[in-house]
């Protein structure tokens, strides 16, 4: 079977899976309000669908996405979720010869988007203790080079859950801007932050700010994102756009009424999943061997280190798999540090992370017998 034929059979399998309890995608299950899913049936009942959507959102949606991260000045363009603002970015900015500059572990697809314009991918180690699991702005500075054209920052970063400091994000966009470089301060999980910054307020001009909708507000499956950049690069961007006919209306709808009652409904979901973080913290301190590097996250989950349990993660993953709890393998994220560790996701409802952690000690015992044969895609 094709690697992509695979990939999508496992997928296709998670989805299909009744009652899979999700901790493994950092997708939001909190119950959404009343008012997005009314946004949406409105939508359906009066059959708003038949039309084309403005091509770089709706202007109240637009407007609603700046205003959430506090950047006036600047231009958001919708797009097919967060992902596709990545791909856009990067098809405009880079082209053969140039460098694109990230972190390991970071956000995978965007340096396969990269590599398909052939630009070349250095990646930043920042896995381990003797990096703080985070990235110190003299080893971005050692790394750039003449042909740098694009910094790619996951912030808070996926899979670790550290977030820059205010006097990182500085050093940081002073780096990028002395080269002459973009800067695109991937923003997914901002909100579930301790404390956030964004790179866009210190330089607006090179940096590109991606939005997304499918953790805070959990519209994963709806598929909308944005990208927030000057308005000369938003002109840019909107010459030439992967889809010029608008993302879909049904998720602009619900993602306008998102913004609307965000203050009233997102502060439980941000408690919920910290206390989820607490549990599993707690359960983790019990288990000699079983470590949380980094705690509290800054995301909406967390990493456990399994190499104190003379465990692997994929037989940590596969024997949590047959009791239909889907965790993640470190491997997802990055060949040279995934055998250190699974990620486990907390925006979910507390029952299904109190009973990963009522399972964890047999899931390992179950996990010591699996080493040897466990295949995950």
């Amino acid at each position: 079977m094709r690697a992509f034929e695979a990939r999508n059979a496992h997928f296709d399998a998670l989805v299909n899976t009744p009652d899979l309890r999700w901790l493994g995608q950092n997708t939001n299950h909190a119950q959404s309000h009343p008012a997005v899913r009314e946004a949406m049936e409105r939508c359906i009942r009066d059959e708003g669908f038949h039309v084309y959507a403005p091509p770089a959102g709706f202007e109240a949606l637009r407007a609603g996405i700046v205003a959430d991260f506090g950047l006036e000045g600047q231009s958001a363009l919708v797009s097919d979720g967060a992902v596709a603002s990545l791909y856009h970015v990067c098809h405009t900015l880079l082209a053969p010869g140039d460098e694109f500059v990230t972190t390991d572990p970071t956000w995978n697809w965007p340096m396969a988007f990269a590599r398909s314009v052939g630009a070349t991918v250095r990646q930043i180690p920042i896995y381990g203790p003797e990096h703080g699991y985070r990235l110190d702005p003299a080893r971005l500075e050692a790394a750039m080079g003449p042909r740098t054209k694009v910094v790619y920052l996951v912030d808070p970063n996926n899979p670790l859950g550290t977030a820059c400091t205010a006097e990182e994000i500085a050093a940081i966009v002073e780096i990028v801007r002395k080269a002459g470089a973009y800067l695109i301060h991937d923003c997914t999980y901002r909100h579930f932050a301790h404390a956030h910054h964004l790179a866009a307020k210190l330089d607006p001009e090179r940096t590109l700010t991606i939005y997304s909708f499918s953790k805070w507000l959990g519209l994963a499956g709806l598929r909308v994102g944005a990208v927030i950049a000057h308005p000369d690069m938003a002109e840019r961007l909107a010459a030439a756009p992967p889809n010029n006919l608008g993302s879909s209306i049904l998720a602009q709808r619900a993602a306008m009424a998102g913004l609307a009652i965000k203050d009233e409904w997102f502060p439980a979901v941000l408690a919920e999943q910290r206390g989820n973080q607490t549990l599993i913290k707690e359960a983790c301190d019990r288990i000699p061997g079983l470590v949380m590097p980094v705690y509290p996250s800054n995301g909406n989950f967390v990493v456990l280190e399994t190499g104190g349990l003379g465990i692997s993660p994929e037989a940590l993953v596969a024997a949590y798999q047959e009791r239909r709890i889907m965790i993640r393998q470190g491997s997802y994220h990055t060949p040279n540090f995934g055998d250190r560790f699974v990620k486990v996701s907390v925006s979910v409802p507390r029952a299904w992370v109190e009973e990963f952690v009522d399972l964890l000690p047999a899931m390992i015992e179950r996990a010591r017998g699996m080493n040897a044969d466990v295949k995950l895609f």
